[in-house]
């Protein structure tokens, strides 16, 4: 393609024109999918089971722990690892787990610890997510379109965080968990197959174990040494401890409060992330989002503040209108959580950052298990608020000691 026609496309054309790009796009789509098909079918199965908001809380902990533990540490590997080697053994992982998991529920073997087993192996592959397809997305799209590249991905996730829940309360209510797990076997099936197609040109390294934390370390003082990345930190283990830990008590909160199906938790699920997709949508019109931490800030505090007034709805459709609005936060915080370190951190630490950036991420479980043990003893509908009136006091510390000149 001539260069002046390509400079005359719009940034999302010439990005969609490039094979690697729709390769690394689908794959983010469809895993993401699949994450949350399990997330919302094992919730309600566990539930359903146990009767227990703790025993939900402590298999989406399974999830997320990986984060915390090997956040930092999968962003180190993922500047001396070939990344799409990375990517495809993780596809290739949760698809052989969902397999067995299929295998258990379909001779009626299948326990709570199966799902929380399986959950941990997905959060191990979401670990190098970050650090791994997305630096290979901004790398393909170019320094030029990276805002776009990653407002984009972003709102793809934000679809498939709405489409996923949908589909798997859909897939439980009316074929069961067998069927929910046998389409995310298939799911990562055809993951694996796009990444073995992308061509990709990485300088890769001889892996050295005990240079390993050195460059975690070195990660650590790139954010010491930038505001704008302790914005991104501090926010992200505000939204991940104290707001987005609403998810895993959800059935118990639509069951008690409002008697809601299978379908009904779905639809409540994906209510935040349909929000945050139109909002997406307007921001891709408007060629993308504002590279600004007062912005990222604002939008992770407004999500907080619909998660206090949520559980004041009193019908169910009033409830998804809420979390609708919080997902116009949510999309702001998730595009710029991403664009501010791949646009602000030295070129050779972005990996290693975004890995310090995916730790905060897995932080969450904490938030988890608090928000699990509160219900328990209060009832949903008190531990939602009192985690997120929490969340609200960082967000507003964060932006008195990151945005002060």
């Amino acid at each position: 393609m001539p260069r002046d026609i390509e400079d005359s496309m719009h940034p999302l054309r010439r990005l969609l024109a490039l094979p690697a790009f729709r390769r690394l796009w689908a794959v983010g789509g469809m895993a993401n999918a699949m994450r949350w098909v399990e997330i919302l079918v094992a919730a309600i199965w566990t539930f359903e089971t146990t009767h227990s908001a703790l025993a939900v809380s402590m298999v989406a902990l399974m999830r997320a722990l990986p984060l915390l533990v090997l956040g930092a540490a999968a962003g180190a590997l993922a500047e001396v690892l070939d990344r799409r080697r990375l990517l495809m053994a993780g596809q290739a992982a949760t698809c052989l787990g969902a397999l067995v998991v299929l295998a258990l529920a379909l001779s009626g073997m299948l326990q709570v610890w199966h799902l929380a087993a399986q959950g941990f192996l997905g959060g191990l592959v979401w670990t190098g997510e970050m650090a791994s397809r997305r630096r290979m997305l901004t790398e393909v799209a170019g320094e030029r379109d990276v805002v776009t590249a990653v407002a984009f991905d972003s709102l793809t996730a934000n679809t498939t965080r709405m489409a996923g829940p949908l589909m798997g309360g859909a897939l439980y209510q009316y074929l069961g968990l067998p069927a929910a797990y046998l389409v995310a076997a298939g799911c990562y099936a055809l993951t694996f197959t796009l990444l073995a197609g992308v061509r990709h040109d990485q300088t890769t390294r001889r892996f050295v174990p005990r240079l390993l934390l050195a460059e975690m370390a070195d990660a650590v003082g790139v954010v010491r040494r930038m505001r704008v990345l302790q914005a991104v930190v501090l926010i992200t283990i505000a939204m991940n401890v104290f707001g987005f830990c609403f998810i895993a008590v959800l059935p118990a909160f639509a069951t008690l409060a409002f008697a809601a199906s299978p379908v009904q938790i779905g639809l409540l699920s994906a209510a935040e992330p349909a929000g945050a997709l139109l909002t997406g949508l307007v921001l891709a019109s408007r060629r993308g989002v504002p590279l600004s931490p007062a912005l990222m800030l604002a939008g992770g505090g407004f999500f907080l503040v619909c998660l206090l007034l949520v559980v004041l709805a009193p019908t169910l459709p009033l409830a998804v209108a809420v979390l609708m609005l919080g997902g116009v936060g949510t999309a702001l915080f998730a595009a710029l959580q991403t664009a501010l370190p791949v646009t602000q951190a030295p070129p050779e630490a972005r990996s290693r950052v975004l890995g310090l950036v995916t730790t905060c991420i897995g932080m969450g479980p904490a938030g988890q298990l608090a928000i699990g043990a509160l219900a328990d003893g209060w009832g949903p509908a008190a531990a939602i608020p009192v985690m997120a009136a929490a969340g609200v006091a960082m967000v507003l510390a964060t932006a008195l000691h990151t945005l002060r000149r």
